[in-house]
């Protein structure tokens, strides 16, 4: 059976989620050909580390073929060192090698500097003295794990890449003997391992947490080291003569083993050491044995030899082929006294089951040796089961992170499954109509049932952590106002609930414009202008589409009355009038008839002068014209001081009348208004009118140089009302100056 990497590999990409693991289609010679590529770029490269870019790309390509990489993926180590040398990585590679390359090499390319980014950081902070604090540097490794996890779930072959690449950042540096900074050797040993742990990846687990313990505590490490060293021959000599003697005597059973001795990790010694708070010489398994026979039968045989022809020590035995690790981990350890009372420690599994020990998910993928169970007893009939196994993995490893850090690091946030293996990062307590809208707003929208674990469940069942979740959707519809109840539990995302509520308030939105639209037809069907483009007339009123201008208008923020003065066309005007009005103003009758008496005369014949345009209770003065009765000005417009100044014996005592004042008379008066030019002027000053309930019946406007001059004929019927309006009108954005003409 092919390893999962290899049906990773040749899978299709899912339609519903594009950020599932892409495939790598095999290409002849891909190894020697994505080396030639990187070659002229990273020869005379180094990284951050000191460490020859070009090495340490043909390191880690050895180390992911030692775990039993494919050569696509020890090509894919080249081209991700290559992505910071070139100007448009993406194209170039997918050019070179196809999407799927670039893709890979792209998304570990962005966890790579995710990672050095953090050490640099460390690093400035200790040479300054202001290193991070601790609980600001757990925060800190804690988004790291987000970040993997979620870029794991797009690939999965990305964990293979970061680990080797790490393990032989480490090497680099013990070869070098050149200062570790501290930050790196931490997050290895408490990211890195750790997650090699979880998938069981012991190569590199043992060896990355020597190394790490080495940096961080090396009086320590050299301490267990030389204890270690200084019996060695002595206990060199017993483990091989034992070695010797069970592997002849299981093979005169019939049976066909193989024994070796276990490798003395130094760190899993000091966590035994201090765990237990043990001596060095209390450590069982400094001496220790490994038995590979073909099947679990032979294990259980061997295992029943051995505790036959040793003595057993009591409560030291363990079966982790009945009841396997978390990480899919099988053998059987047990610890017996030799014939001069030493402890040993002998481990006893298939070769299958040491390929998967040494190698985790990098040797055996698809998990064919653990027959029905599975990998950590997910059933795993397939690629697809595999990937979800190993991704419930990556989940339960953030599980194990998280009690090591900070208690509550994590415990905003759960990791859920997609039907197609892909991660989705949700806040704690989230439900299936979260998940939706966390796949996309059309899925949220359309909701209607859920799947978890194949089961179906109510809409409001809170998720937990590795659960997959699959959404049954209608083709129509929108979502339910009840999700809105906090009271019923449906969303628990602010995310997800904006979505709901934005989507309500556009069909709110929908029916405003529709309700202004149609006032707006029928305007103009009134004034026989149906021929108007709402476009151009929304422009026209200094909206910037037809819909905004329906929005106001549906919100009775705008009045019909604007649209009016803009399509009725101007009336003539004499030619020393330079205002060009829109429409004529509502004739005061009652005023020209009686609202000014003249003082002392009575039946006098009075019109109010337009170049100043009086309204109660304006000072004015009356100046006798030639068959046109007496003119009415304000005493201070300036027209009225040049005809004094001819022809001062015209000037005649005028006043208002009060009752004429005391009625419901309106009076034209001209506003300017100079303002910087923007898109909406006219319409804002145009609302302010309208809401002060305050009618326009002429508009000039001009811009020159981005300034705007306009002058508005209102209506009004005291001029003391005038000064509110034109208080509001200078508070609008941009405009300069307002005032009565």
């Amino acid at each position: 059976m092919k390893s999962l990497l290899d049906e990773i590999s040749s899978s299709q990409p899912s339609p519903l989620v594009a950020a599932t693991a892409q495939s790598l289609p095999e290409q002849p010679h891909a190894l020697a050909r994505a080396r030639a590529f990187a070659e002229p770029l990273l020869a005379s490269e180094t990284l951050d580390t000191g460490e020859n870019t070009l090495a340490h790309a043909d390191a880690v390509a050895a180390l992911i073929k030692s775990i039993g990489g494919s050569e696509v993926m020890q090509a894919a180590c080249y081209l991700v060192y290559a992505c910071d040398h070139l100007n448009k990585p993406q194209e170039v590679i997918a050019k070179a090698f196809g999407d799927n390359f670039a893709a890979l090499a792209m998304e570990t390319t962005k966890l790579v500097r995710v990672h050095r980014q953090a050490r640099q950081a460390q690093v400035v902070g200790e040479r300054s003295g202001t290193a991070i604090p601790m609980a600001q540097s757990k925060a800190a490794q804690t988004e790291s794990v987000r970040k993997m996890l979620l870029a794991f779930s797009r690939d999965l072959r990305v964990v293979m890449l970061r680990l080797a690449s790490r393990l032989q950042t480490l090497r680099h540096f013990a070869a070098t003997k050149l200062p570790v900074p501290a930050g790196l050797a931490r997050e290895s040993l408490h990211v890195f391992a750790p997650l090699a742990n979880r998938l069981g990846i012991w190569e590199l687990k043992w060896e990355m947490e020597d190394l790490s313990f080495r940096f961080l505590e090396p009086d320590t490490y050299r301490q267990v080291a030389r204890l270690l060293d200084e019996k060695r021959t002595e206990r060199e000599a017993d483990v091989e003569h034992l070695r010797a003697q069970l592997q002849a005597q299981l093979q005169a059973q019939g049976m066909d083993a193989a024994v070796q001795g276990r490798p003395k990790h130094i760190y899993s010694i000091v966590k035994k050491m201090r765990g237990k708070s043990l001596g060095f010489d209390q450590v069982y398994d400094i001496r220790a044995l490994r038995i590979v026979v073909p099947n679990v039968a032979d294990c259980y045989g061997a295992l029943s030899w051995v505790h036959s022809q040793f003595t057993p020590v009591p409560n030291e035995f363990d079966d982790y082929i009945a009841k396997p690790k978390a990480n899919g981990y099988q053998s059987l350890h047990t610890i017996v006294r030799d014939s001069a009372g030493q402890p040993v420690e002998i481990q006893i599994r298939t070769q299958a089951m040491h390929e998967h020990a040494e190698h985790g998910v990098a040797a055996h993928w698809a998990y064919k040796e653990a027959g029905v169970k599975g990998y950590a007893g997910v059933s795993a009939s397939g690629a697809y089961d595999a990937k979800i196994a190993v991704l419930r993995q990556l989940l339960a490893w953030e599980r194990d992170f998280a009690s090591e850090q900070a208690q509550g690091v994590f415990d905003d946030r759960i990791y859920v499954l997609t039907p197609d293996a892909a991660i989705v990062e949700l806040p704690q307590g989230a439900t299936a109509v979260d998940f939706a809208y966390s796949v996309h707003t059309t899925l949220g929208h359309r909701c209607r049932g859920a799947r978890v674990d194949g089961v179906m469940v109510p809409l409001n069942t809170a998720l937990k952590n590795g659960q997959t979740v699959e959404i049954t959707a209608v083709r129509e519809g929108g979502p339910s106002r009840d999700w809105l109840n906090t009271e019923l539990g449906y969303l628990v995302s602010h995310r997800a609930r904006a979505k709901v509520r934005a989507w309500f308030n556009a069909l709110v939105m929908n029916e405003t414009v529709a309700k202004g639209r149609e006032a707006v037809e029928k305007l103009l069907q009134r004034l026989g202008r149906t021929s108007v483009k709402l476009q151009d007339l929304a422009s026209q009123l200094g909206f910037k589409s037809a819909d905004e201008l329906f929005e106001v208008v549906g919100k009775d923020e705008f009045s019909l009355r604007n649209i009016e003065i803009v399509l009725r066309p101007p009336e003539p005007v004499p030619l020393e009038n330079t205002y060009v009005p829109v429409k004529k103003p509502r004739s005061p009758v009652s005023a020209a008839k009686g609202a000014v008496l003249v003082v002392g005369i009575d039946s006098v014949m009075t019109q109010l002068a337009k170049c100043c345009r009086p309204v109660p209770p304006d000072s004015i003065c009356g100046f006798v014209t030639r068959g046109k009765g007496v003119s009415v000005h304000r005493t201070d417009c300036p027209n009225l001081r040049e005809m004094v100044t001819k022809n001062a014996e015209r000037v005649i005592e005028v006043q208002w009348s009060l009752e004429q004042t005391a009625s419901k008379v309106v009076y034209p008066v001209d506003v300017m208004v100079e303002a910087a030019d923007r898109q909406g002027l006219l319409r804002d000053i145009s609302e302010v009118f309208s809401k002060e309930k305050i009618n326009v019946v002429g508009v000039q406007t001009q811009s020159v140089k981005g300034t705007a001059r306009m002058t508005f004929t209102v209506e009004i019927p005291e001029s003391g009302r005038l000064s509110k309006v034109l208080a509001m009108v200078a508070d609008l954005n941009g405009v300069r100056w307002t005032r009565r003409r």
